[in-house]
């Protein structure tokens, strides 16, 4: 059991992250859920009867940046993990006229992100952090005419984690990221997508979790076949991708 260790979520009413939350308390351990959408996540939690003796829902927006020492600082608990899953999406037409829409995902899924991470990593009274889990895609493996505004947010976001792993290494905190393909959500609600690539949110959840010592983690055989697909295809092939 872990019931002397915490875990933040950051971007907690995201599905793959009420999952998640779901069975870090199965673990025994104490859960901060952090979100903009406290009310959503006091329902899901209700309608899924968790008790709150090890739960606590706390508002933070990934966009409010002069907000994040203040919110660090009133945490119940200092993390021992932290796992950064928010999330926003917009097309990739929308977003080439959309100059919001655009960089509200650098806010999201980079600015928020390091804003957040970099305040949890310099706190010296903290001596117990032990991993730092990001929620990334395989949007940002290989820019792709169908999504790059968006695969672009996603790529600084693993390589700032990249980086991180590296500059936390000796303190023994280990860094991850999982790169996912298609989950069934509501942030991919209504896109045409093919079914048989599609993954559901508790198996994303699983994924970060169960977290090893490897920096990257794949969920999904397909998508560890297209990944490496993705990575290596020759550029002349690469340009004729959706």
């Amino acid at each position: 059991m872990n019931s002397n260790k915490t875990v933040l979520v950051l971007g907690a009413n995201s599905d793959v992250a009420k999952e998640a939350i779901l069975l870090y308390l199965e673990k025994g351990y104490h859960v901060i859920a952090a979100s903009r959408s406290t009310a959503e996540i006091a329902a899901f939690m209700e309608a899924r009867k968790v008790p709150g003796s090890r739960l606590t829902i706390c508002y933070f927006d990934a966009t409010a940046f002069d907000d994040h020492a203040k919110f660090y600082a009133a945490l119940p608990a200092k993390p021992h993990i932290v796992v950064y899953a928010a999330g926003f999406q917009v097309t990739n037409e929308q977003a080439l006229v959309d100059w919001e829409g655009s960089y509200r995902m650098m806010q999201v899924h980079y600015a928020g992100a390091v804003s957040i991470i970099n305040l949890i990593i310099k706190d010296s009274d903290n001596d117990h952090l032990e991993r730092i889990i990001g929620l990334s895609s395989l949007s940002g493996v290989r820019g792709r005419k169908s999504n790059f505004v968006y695969g672009s947010t996603k790529a600084a976001f693993t390589q700032y984690l990249a980086g991180l792993r590296q500059y936390l290494f000796a303190r023994k905190v280990v860094v991850n990221v999982i790169v996912a393909g298609y989950i069934r959500s509501k942030m991919t609600a209504g896109l045409d997508l093919p079914e048989s690539l599609l993954m559901e949110p508790s198996f994303i959840a699983r994924a970060i979790v169960n977290a090893g010592s490897s920096f990257t983690i794949v969920p999904g055989i397909k998508w560890k076949f297209i990944h490496q697909v993705l990575k290596y295809l020759p550029e002349k092939l690469a340009a004729r991708l959706p």
